[in-house]
This record gives structure tokens, C-alpha cells and sequence, in this order.
């Protein structure tokens, strides 16, 4: 695989984690508490906030245009969110390997970013 494939690979690994991380933040917000009300409210309130979050800041098509590590904070934030949130409900292991896979998703991701882009064979 030549490093396009290396890059859309990491790519759509990046996106997968994003669901993932929503899917943790309803999971978790819907297990919280007693309280059907409360549990309703985080469970869908917990990853709208991540999205308004992550479409503002984070997106590649980000409304807002902010400088690099206000981008990793929210991406941190977010996606640390998902994994935090797999802890809270009881799944540690599941937790870290999200942590670990994140964390190099994203330094593969920078390493893509600062690469010059290839000059054309010819």
C-alpha cells in the first residue's frame, strides 16, 4: 500500500473512532443515574454536544477555523470522551485500547499533516 492508502486508511480509522465516540458518550449517558429523565437527557444530550462541538472546531469543514491545538483539545475532549465514557460504564480494557488507538490515529494523522505533499513522477 502506497502512502495515499496509508493516509485514507488512517482517514477512515479517524472517522470510525468519531462514531465510536458517540456512541460511548449515549451509552454512557444513558446508563447514568436512576432518574429516566436524566438518563434521557445525557443520553442523547452527551454526543449532541460532542457534535456541535466537533462540527464548530474539529471537522475537517469546521465552521470555525481555530489554530492547531484548540483543534487537539477538541479532538482530545471528544474522542477522550468516548474512551472515558467507555470506562464509566464498565469497560476498562475497552477504554484504554480506545485511548491507545486514538492516540495514534491522530499522531499518524500529524505526521500526514507536516509531510510535503509528493512532487508528480515525471
Amino acid at each position: 500500500m502506497d502512502e495515499r492508502g496509508w493516509y485514507a486508511a488512517n482517514e477512515v480509522l479517524a472517522f470510525l473512532l468519531e462514531l465510536a465516540a458517540l456512541a460511548c458518550l449515549g451509552w454512557w449517558g444513558a446508563s447514568v443515574g436512576d432518574d429516566t429523565a436524566l438518563r434521557v437527557l445525557l443520553g442523547a444530550g452527551a454526543p449532541l454536544v460532542a457534535v456541535v462541538l466537533w462540527s464548530l472546531f474539529a471537522a475537517p469543514r469546521a465552521r470555525l477555523r481555530p489554530r492547531l491545538p484548540v483543534v487537539l483539545a477538541v479532538k482530545a475532549l471528544v474522542l477522550g470522551g468516548g474512551a472515558a465514557a467507555l470506562y464509566g460504564v464498565g469497560h476498562l480494557v475497552a477504554a484504554v485500547v480506545m485511548a491507545v488507538v486514538v492516540v495514534a490515529n491522530t499522531a499518524v494523522a500529524e505526521v500526514f499533516r507536516r509531510r510535503p505533499a509528493a512532487s508528480p513522477a515525471g
